[in-house]
């Protein structure tokens, strides 16, 4: 079984170029000056064949001819930054139309940059050389925050749309929330749309989170990354090691740690038996054995007690 080409790239020695172009004497030119300074070059003639392959490949940059007959380049790019799988990839339109309205429209369909036709292949490399350089720094930004247990998605605002996202992103939003790219989670997609006049003063604002059982899940409002799109980072967070803590403190079982914990959190015994699985009337057992061992009557002296432990062993704890 052959693996998808996507893993047979040696991107560690290698940045993958696309070209697309209708013009054998261009895709030519371009791939030998590419090929001769260490690129791996793949190529496209037509606007389907380079969506297939860019969706393929995942290129780290397309050069992406403007005009061609059929779909044209601006109708490529629309449709390359509408997938959250390619939507990240810099493109650099190649056009002989130098009128400005052009020029914008190229930018304004994703284009990071433009070189005009004849193409100077020494003008192209400079050019690329600047842009995967930055599109490098991103990886590695986003690579990083992944390692360290954050995980980073883009969403454009106007339409909702999830343009990117880091695999950490995508494991804790289908788990979170059960939704895949290009779908936002409507409550992120409300968050966000609600506080976009803080973000735009530069003020942070609050953080949106979503408990599951002893684990959340928070979001950051981070930066603007285009005219319309919102870095927005994630983590997810677990307080097992409070309930663990308990446990010690106390000298309580796995399960009256856990039980302890949910009326903490103010919760009645028939929502803990939800939570962990079993019936209300063994969680009132638990709470029992709690009390005994804390030496108190009530749930709210038990919560009472626990509150002020944790508070002195994990101060950041939110109830």
């Amino acid at each position: 079984m052959s693996r998808p080409l996507e893993q047979t790239l040696d991107r560690a020695n290698s940045d993958v170029v696309l070209i697309v172009d209708d013009v054998p004497d261009n895709l030519a030119v371009l791939h030998d000056a590419l090929d001769e300074s260490g690129y791996t070059v793949l190529v496209a003639t037509g606007g389907e064949a380079a969506l297939q392959r860019a969706a393929q490949a995942l290129p780290d940059i397309i050069l992406l001819d403007a005009m061609m007959p059929g779909m044209d380049g601006f109708e490529v790019a629309r449709r390359l930054k509408a997938s959250p799988a390619t939507a990240h990839i810099p493109i650099v339109f190649m056009t002989g139309l130098t009128e400005t309205e052009y020029l914008v429209a190229a930018l304004e369909v994703g284009g990071v940059d433009y070189v005009t036709k004849p193409i100077k292949p020494k003008e192209v490399l400079a050019r690329i050389a600047v842009h995967l350089q930055g599109a490098r720094e991103k990886r590695q930004a986003r690579n990083a925050l992944d390692a360290f247990g954050y995980a980073t998605i883009t969403v454009r605002v106007s339409d909702g749309r999830l343009m990117w996202q880091t695999s950490l992103a995508r494991e804790l939003l289908q788990r979170y929330y059960g939704t895949a790219a290009p779908q936002t989670p409507e409550a992120v997609l409300t968050w966000l749309r609600r506080h976009l006049a803080m973000a735009e003063q530069q003020l942070e604002p609050p953080r949106l989170a979503i408990e599951q059982g002893a684990k959340r899940l928070t979001f950051r409002l981070h930066q603007q990354t285009g005219d319309d799109d919102w870095l927005i980072i994630m983590r997810e967070e677990s307080d097992e090691t409070v309930i663990q803590a308990m446990s010690l403190s106390f000298k309580l079982t796995a399960r009256e740690a856990e039980v302890l914990y949910w009326v903490v959190k103010g919760k009645i015994n028939r929502d803990i038996g939800d939570i962990l699985g079993t019936s209300p009337m063994t969680v009132k057992k638990h709470l029992e054995r709690v009390f005994a061992k804390l030496g108190v009557e009530t749930r709210t002296a038990a919560a009472g007690m626990a509150m002020s432990r944790i508070k002195q062993l994990h101060p950041q704890f939110q109830n």
